[in-house]
C-alpha cells in the first residue's frame, strides 16, 4: 500500500464490510472461526492490491469473488479436518421476540446449505442470500449465467428436498424452474 490516505481508505472499507463478508463466508464455510479466517484471508489479498481493487470501480464484487476463490482453494490445498456441527455459535446481539423459531430455522437452513457442493453453495448464497443478479454471480464466480442458473436450480432443488426444510412452514413446489427464473 502507498499512501496514509490509501491505508485509511481500505480501514474504512474493512469496517464497513467486515460483518457482511464474515457472514457471507459463514454461509460459505458453515463455522464461525472458518468465516472469519476466510474474511481475513480475502482483505489481506485484497490489502495487498488495494490501489487495483479500488481501480475497479467495484471493490464489493473484487472482494467477494476473492471470497468466493479463497473458499474453494481451501479445498483444493487440502481436505477440512473440521466438520460443521449441529450447534450453532452464539449469537451477538439482540434478539427478537421469536429468537428461538428463528435461530432453529437458520441452524435447519445452513445444516442444508452444508450438504450442498461449494459451487452450488457459492451460486445459492451469493444469489439468494447476497441478493445479486446472475450476471453479477456470473461474475464472481468466474463463469457464465447459464452456469449460475443451473447450479443455482440444482442447489434449489437439493435444498427443497432435504428432510429438515420441507417441514418448514413454506410449502416445497415440484416445478423449481417457475421460481428461479421470475
Amino acid at each position: 500500500m502507498g499512501s496514509y490516505d490509501d491505508e485509511a481508505e481500505f480501514n474504512g472499507f474493512v469496517q464497513g464490510r467486515w460483518s457482511g463478508l464474515v457472514r457471507t463466508a459463514y454461509l460459505l464455510t458453515g463455522n464461525q472461526h472458518d468465516a472469519e479466517d476466510l474474511a481475513q484471508s480475502a482483505l489481506t489479498k485484497v490489502y495487498a492490491s488495494w490501489r487495483r481493487v479500488r481501480a475497479t470501480g467495484n471493490p464489493d464484487a473484487y472482494v467477494r469473488r476473492i471470497l468466493v476463490n479463497t473458499n474453494i482453494d481451501r479445498f483444493r490445498k487440502r481436505r477440512p479436518t473440521e466438520y460443521p456441527t449441529d450447534e450453532l455459535p452464539e449469537p451477538s446481539g439482540p434478539h427478537p421476540a421469536d429468537a428461538g423459531a428463528q435461530a432453529e430455522q437458520r441452524h435447519v437452513l445452513f445444516a442444508a446449505l452444508a450438504t450442498l457442493p461449494a459451487r452450488q453453495r457459492a451460486v445459492v448464497v451469493l444469489r439468494y442470500w447476497e441478493d445479486l443478479s446472475e450476471a453479477q454471480v456470473a461474475a464472481a464466480l468466474g463463469c457464465s449465467v447459464g452456469t449460475v442458473k443451473s447450479q443455482g436450480a440444482r442447489g434449489l432443488a437439493k435444498l427443497r428436498t432435504h428432510p429438515g426444510l420441507t417441514d418448514l412452514s413454506t410449502p416445497a413446489t415440484t416445478d423449481y424452474r417457475s421460481e428461479v427464473l421470475t
